[in-house]
C-alpha cells in the first residue's frame, strides 16, 4: 500500500514504513513470489501498479482495515467496562469533521475510547452493514437497505487538471470542454457492492450523461490519491467533490463547473438495527455538529 500511494520505493522506505529501500525491495520480491504475480513495475514515472498489483491493492485495504477494526473490538470485548465507539470517515474529511465529533462525544461521555477508521466509501458502508463501525461519514451507497443516512452537506464537484493545463487559464469551466482531454474518473466497481457502482462514479455518469457528453474515462482509481498522482502524470482532467482540494499537491488546482454544479451528498450512516446507546446520543446531536462544523469553515 504505502509503494503504490508514493509511486516510489525510496520515498514509502524513507517516509511511510522507516526502512531501507534495498530492505523493502527485497519484501516486495518476496510479496510477489509468495503472490505468484508481479505487482508492481518501474517506468519513467515511477513505480506503478500492474493490473494484479491494483486488484490485490483493494484487497489488501479491505483485509487491513479489518485487522484494525478486529484488534480494537477484541480490547472492547477484553475492557467491556469502557465505552467504545467506532467511528469511520471517508478518506480525506477527517480533518474537517473528526475534532467537532469527538468534542461532541466526549462532552457526553468523557471516558470514552473513540475508534478512527478511514477507508473509502463503499468499504465503510459494508462495514457498517457487518457491524464493524457503529457511524461513518460516507456517501449514499447503493445496495445498503439496512443503513440509515443523516445528511450533513451537498459538495459540489469540480474540475481538477493540473496546474499548467490550458483549462485552467478559465474561471469556470463549460462541462463540452471536457471532451477530446484524458479524463480520469472514480472506478465503477472497486470495493463496492455487487452490482452496484460507488457513488461518486453514480454522480459523475450522470452528470455527463445529463450534459450530453460521452467521455469515456481513459484511467479508473478508487482513491483520491491515486487520482492526483494520475491528474500529474497523464495530463488528464477529473470531476471531484470540492473536499479533494485537501489534498492537492502544487502540480494540481481546481476551477469550478459553469452553471449548476453536480453535487453529491456526505451523510452520517449507521446500520439501523444497532442498538448502541452512544450512537443514540451521537445522533441526537448531529445538528449541532453540522452548525459546529459550519461556524468553523464559513
Amino acid at each position: 500500500m504505502a509503494v503504490a500511494e508514493a509511486r516510489s520505493l525510496t520515498v514509502a522506505a524513507d517516509q511511510k514504513l522507516h526502512t531501507t529501500q534495498p530492505s523493502l525491495g527485497r519484501q516486495i520480491r518476496d510479496l510477489e513470489d509468495e503472490v505468484g504475480a508481479r505487482l508492481l513495475t518501474r517506468s519513467t514515472r515511477g513505480v506503478e501498479l500492474t493490473p494484479a498489483g491494483r486488484v490485490f491493492l483493494d484487497h489488501a485495504r479491505v483485509v487491513l482495515s479489518q485487522v484494525e477494526i478486529a484488534v480494537e473490538s477484541a480490547r472492547r470485548l477484553a475492557d467491556p467496562a469502557k465505552p467504545y465507539f467506532v467511528l469511520g470517515f471517508l478518506t480525506g474529511h477527517e480533518t474537517t469533521w473528526l475534532p467537532q465529533a469527538l468534542q461532541l462525544l466526549r462532552d457526553e461521555l468523557p471516558d470514552i475510547h473513540v475508534v478512527v477508521s478511514s477507508q473509502l466509501s463503499p468499504q465503510l458502508a459494508v462495514a457498517l452493514s457487518q457491524g464493524r463501525i457503529d457511524a461513518a461519514f460516507l456517501r449514499r451507497e447503493e445496495g445498503s437497505s439496512d443503513l440509515g443516512f443523516r445528511l450533513l452537506v451537498k459538495e459540489p464537484l469540480e474540475v481538477f487538471m493540473p496546474s499548467d493545463h490550458h483549462l485552467a487559464a478559465f474561471s469556470a469551466i463549460d462541462p463540452q470542454d471536457l471532451v477530446g482531454e484524458t479524463f480520469l474518473s472514480v472506478s465503477g466497481r472497486a470495493l463496492s457492492r455487487p452490482g452496484t457502482a460507488p457513488a461518486l462514479r453514480v454522480v459523475i455518469d450522470d452528470y455527463l450523461k445529463h450534459c450530453g457528453i460521452d467521455i469515456k474515462p481513459s484511467h479508473e482509481v478508487d482513491n483520491l490519491a491515486g487520482v492526483m498522482s494520475l491528474i500529474a502524470s497523464t495530463h488528464g482532467v477529473a470531476l471531484l467533490p470540492v473536499y479533494a482540494k485537501n489534498l492537492l499537491p502544487g502540480s494540481v488546482t481546481s476551477r469550478p463547473l459553469q452553471g449548476e454544479p453536480p453535487t453529491i451528498d456526505l451523510c452520517v450512516g449507521y446500520n439501523e438495527a444497532n442498538a448502541s446507546p452512544t450512537l443514540k446520543i451521537f445522533l441526537s446531536r448531529l445538528d449541532e455538529l453540522i452548525a459546529r462544523v459550519s461556524n468553523k469553515t464559513g
